[in-house]
């Protein structure tokens, strides 16, 4: 029964990285890591952005790199 419901949320995703051919993900490049942050400067899952495990990895390391290096957040303020 469950798969009759909303099947606006079954749609199959693409991974962005994977799409506009990005291999290595740049802490730097603040653009693009935001898309990947909600309000609360949290990581988003990658089943609900729909990267792959292998830029999820990478793009992980990078938003925690540039929370480092005080580009992004840790929390909302």
């Amino acid at each position: 029964m469950k798969n009759n419901q909303n099947n606006d949320f079954n749609e199959i995703k693409k991974c962005y990285f994977c799409e506009n051919d990005i291999h290595d993900i740049d802490y730097k490049d603040i653009r693009t890591i935001h898309r990947f942050i909600n309000t609360y400067k949290k990581i988003l899952p990658k089943r609900r952005t729909g990267t792959c495990s292998w830029h999820q990895r990478k793009l992980a390391i990078a938003i925690k790199r540039a929370r480092i290096m005080a580009l992004l957040p840790f929390i909302k303020q």
